[in-house]
């Protein structure tokens, strides 16, 4: 089964790191009891599964999230038709990325920070309710314009 909702032909990739990609992706959901693995044939040792199709299909753009990034240039994308040819009886179909809205999803991960301040304000921040993650986050964001 192919997608025919964006003819290969129209898939161009002329920036390095284009904020929007198309690759075409496998479905495979033979010997693996039920769940459908997807790879990538233009980008090697990139693979994720879904315990459902549609999970796989939702699955897939993250992998490709987490991979690019480690490329200087985006591997060009075989036309979905040669794809196809080559994985006869096996599901192909197109998966698309925000590259852009991937790296900012990356830069908001959270990390742990230990931080010392006087125990006054700590127990009257207590009992008030405040969250201190909450408020220093505000307080950084402020300080630097953000």
């Amino acid at each position: 089964m192919t997608n025919k909702l964006i003819p290969s032909h129209l898939i161009q990739l002329t920036m390095t790191k284009p904020n929007y990609v198309v690759y075409p992706a496998v479905f495979d959901n033979e010997n693996n009891d039920g769940y459908y693995t997807v790879t990538f044939p233009d980008i090697p040792d990139t693979a994720t599964d879904g315990k459902t199709l549609v999970e796989a299909i939702k699955n897939a753009p993250d992998a490709l999230a987490i991979a690019l990034p480690d490329y200087s240039k985006y591997p060009k994308p075989t036309p979905v038709e040669q794809v196809q040819l080559s994985n006869p009886g096996k599901l192909v179909n197109l998966i698309g990325v925000d590259m852009k809205a991937a790296r900012r999803k990356a830069k908001n991960v959270t990390v742990r920070k230990n931080v010392t301040i006087p125990m006054s304000l700590a127990t009257a921040a207590k009992e008030k309710g405040i969250n201190f993650s909450e408020t220093l986050t505000e307080a950084l964001e402020e300080k630097l314009e953000l």
